[in-house]
C-alpha cells in the first residue's frame, strides 16, 4: 500500500512532473536486490543513485549545501526504499548518520563537504579502542564491528576512547577510506545485502579536529541538529522494519485470490486468512501512526527552537522498539499465512522473514527499551545511556 509523499519529503527526493530521481533509484534497488544479497553489499554505482535521490544530503547542514530535511520526511524515504528491498534501506538509513558530524568544527566540516553535500559515512564504532595521543591528535589502531554500508563509504568513523578534555566520553575518528582496511566478514541470515563488515585501521593519525563525541554538542546551528541524536539513529532503522512488513503484509493480501494446492477455498475466502490480515493491518498502521505522531511532535519542539524533553526523548525510542517488534510481529504473521508456498526459496516471503528478524535484534531496539521507557513515565531512574 503506497504511502504519499509529503512536502519535505518530494522535495528531497527530487520529485517533477516527469518522474524523480528517487523514482529511479527505487527502480534499480527493485531490479538488483538479488545482487545485493549475492553480493553481500549494495554496490557503488546503487549508491550513487540513492545519492542522486537525495538520500546522502538529507542530513548535510544547509550551511554546507543539505536539505537538513526534517526526520519524518527522511523516514519516510527510507520506509518507502525498504518496502522494495531492505538491505538497501538499511544502507540508505545511515545518510541520517551526518547528523552526528555536525559535532566537528566548523572548519573541519567545510573540509568535508568542499567537494560537495553528497556524503556517504560508514561507522564502525564498537568496540571501542584505546588511541595513542600524537601531537595535536591521536594514533588509531584497532578493529570494529558493523560497519552498514562500508563498501560505498566516502568517509568512516570509529569509536576510540575519549581523554579527560572530552568528559571520557567516547569519541568517534573520522577517516578515509585509504587509512581504512574493511575485512568482509558478514556472514548472516537476514539484511544480507548491507555489508556490515569489519573495519581495521593500523596507526593512522587522526587530527583532534576529526574526532566528535556521538551525539555531542553540534556546531551547527540548524533545528535539525538539535533533535535527539542517538533516538534518531533507532528510528532510521525502525523504519525499515516497517518498510520490509508493508511489504510482506502487501504481498500476502494480493495473493488472497490464488488457487490452493490442495482444493481448499481460496485464501480470501477463510475467516481466519481474513482476521489474521485485519489484525496485522491495525498492528502495523497503530505503530505507524504512533511513530511518526511522536516523530512530528519533537520535531515541533526543537524547530521552535526548544531542547526536546526527557519525556519527548524516550517517546522516540519506545515507538522506536515498539515498531520493529510489531514489525517482526506482522511479518511472521504474513509469513505464516503464506502456507506451504512461503518456504521456497523463491518466494519473497523468504527475504521479508529475514529481514524483518534483524531489525528488533539491533541494541537500539531490543525490548529493554520498554523497560527504560517504563521508567521514563513513572518518574524513576532509567538505565544508564537511556536519555
Amino acid at each position: 500500500m503506497t504511502q504519499t509523499l509529503d512536502a519535505d519529503t518530494a522535495a528531497a527526493a527530487g520529485r517533477s512532473p516527469s518522474g524523480s530521481a528517487f523514482d529511479r533509484a527505487l527502480d534499480v534497488v527493485a531490479r538488483r536486490r538479488a545482487e545485493f544479497e549475492e553480493m553481500g553489499h549494495v554496490p557503488r554505482d546503487v549508491i550513487e543513485e540513492l545519492k542522486a535521490a537525495g538520500i546522502y544530503r538529507a542530513s548535510t547542514p544547509s550551511q554546507f549545501g543539505g536539505d537538513a530535511l526534517p526526520p519524518a520526511a527522511f523516514l519516510r524515504l527510507i520506509e518507502r526504499i525498504s518496502v522494495v528491498d531492505g538491505s538497501a534501506g538499511w544502507v540508505a538509513s545511515f545518510g541520517s548518520s551526518l547528523v552526528y558530524l555536525a559535532a566537528l568544527p566548523l572548519d573541519t566540516q567545510a573540509e568535508l563537504y568542499a567537494d560537495g553535500p553528497d556524503v556517504v559515512f560508514a561507522g564502525g564504532l564498537f568496540p571501542v579502542q584505546p588511541t595513542e595521543r600524537v601531537p595535536g591528535g591521536h594514533r588509531v589502531a584497532g578493529r570494529w564491528k558493523f560497519a552498514s554500508g562500508c563498501k560505498g563509504a566516502d568517509v568512516f568513523g570509529v569509536g576510540i576512547k575519549g581523554g579527560q578534555d572530552r568528559g571520557g566520553r567516547p569519541l568517534t575518528a573520522v577517516l578515509r577510506p585509504e587509512q581504512v582496511e574493511i575485512v568482509e566478514n558478514w556472514d548472516v541470515i537476514g539484511m544480507r545485502g548491507t555489508g556490515s563488515h569489519d573495519l581495521v585501521v593500523d596507526g593512522a593519525v587522526v587530527p583532534e579536529d576529526w574526532t566528535f563525541v556521538r551525539g555531542g554538542e553540534p556546531t551547527v546551528d540548524e533545528p535539525l541538529y538539535r533533535y535527539p541524536t542517538v533516538p534518531y539513529a533507532a528510528q532510521v532503522l525502525a523504519v525499515v522494519g516497517l518498510g520490509v512488513a508493508r511489504a510482506a503484509l502487501d504481498h500476502v493480501i494480493a495473493q488472497g485470490g490464488r488457487a490452493s494446492y490442495t482444493g481448499a477455498p481460496k485464501p480470501a475466502e477463510r475467516a481466519t486468512y481474513r482476521i489474521t490480515v485485519g489484525q496485522a493491518e491495525a498492528q502495523l498502521r497503530s505503530a505507524r501512526a504512533y511513530f511518526y505522531e511522536t516523530t512530528e511532535e519533537v520535531w515541533a519542539t526543537v524547530a521552535a527552537g526548544d531542547p526536546a524533553s526527557p519525556g519527548q526523548t524516550s517517546s522516540l525510542r519506545l515507538a522506536s522498539a515498539h515498531l520493529a517488534k510489531t514489525s517482526f510481529e506482522v511479518v511472521r504473521a504474513a509469513y505464516q499465512l503464506g502456507g506451504i508456498a512461503a518456504i521456497a526459496d523463491g518466494s519473497p516471503m523468504q527475504r521479508y522473514l529475514r529481514d524483518a528478524s534483524v531489525v528488533p535484534q539491533h541494541a537500539f531496539l531490543q525490548e529493554g527499551m520498554y523497560d527504560g521507557a517504563g521508567a521514563v513515565l513513572m518518574g524513576v531512574q532509567p538505565f544508564p545511556g537511556y536519555l
